[in-house]
């Protein structure tokens, strides 16, 4: 699974990767400028309280729920639109480190926009459920990086994979190695929660999926040939 990342980051300023992270850079840019400003005119043009230092309290409060809400649905947020553009960061890896493999017979992943749109919803309504466990902070980060790395894990894996070979294929893969792939999920996670290093990180799920699908599917067919 290192290696798997190591090549991922060293193939991180491939031009398909510098396009993804143009897009996604735009984004990101896009989305929480949006939040912001929505947020700064609701609250300048509500007085909560009668007093006024209650409502600069109420303002503080705002700008900081709109911090953690920005934090929390980022990762949704990156992958539900870089979902869209990952099909040249796929090639691109199997071009370098697979080129005996033919082309994809399945449908590219900029082909399947009801997957990604998916992976979006399901993102965005699993992190706003989670947000309930903000009233228990030491317990709030480990919820949090469990739940989105099985929830990255399984949606990176499953567009990389069907790619290549059918659902039940699929599935039989992800369920055989379903604990490194919470891992590698969780570490993705992590990246799309770390400033800057997030805009990279959809391209970088994308790569170590690539290479820890064909690892794991040559060794499933070694072992069952034996």
């Amino acid at each position: 699974m290192l290696t798997a990342f190591f090549k991922a980051f060293h193939q991180i300023w491939d031009p398909a990767s510098r396009r993804a992270v143009g897009i996604g850079l735009i984004t990101a840019l896009a989305v929480l400028t949006c939040l912001w400003v929505a947020v700064g005119f609701f609250l300048a043009g509500v007085q909560l309280f009668e007093s006024w230092w209650m409502d600069l309290i109420a303002d503080l409060l705002g700008g900081a729920a709109t911090v953690v809400l920005t934090w929390c649905m980022f990762p949704a947020v990156v992958s539900g639109v870089m979902g869209l553009l990952l099909d040249g960061i796929a090639e691109a890896v199997e071009a370098r480190h697979y080129a005996h493999l033919p082309p994809a017979p399945g449908q590219s992943l900029a082909a399947v926009p009801p997957a990604a749109i998916r992976f979006f919803a399901v993102m965005v309504l699993v992190n706003l459920g989670l947000l309930f466990f903000l009233v228990f902070p030491p317990v709030f980060p480990f919820v949090f990086y469990a739940a989105n790395g099985y929830l990255l894990g399984r949606e990176y894996f499953e567009l990389v994979a069907l790619r290549r070979v059918g659902g039940m294929e699929a599935l039989a893969i992800r369920k055989a190695h379903r604990g490194r792939l919470v891992v590698a999920g969780t570490v993705i996670a992590v990246l799309l929660t770390v400033p800057v290093v997030n805009l990279l990180a959809p391209i970088v799920a994308t790569s170590v999926m690539v290479h820890l699908f064909e690892g794991w599917r040559s060794n499933d067919h070694k072992a069952a040939a034996t």
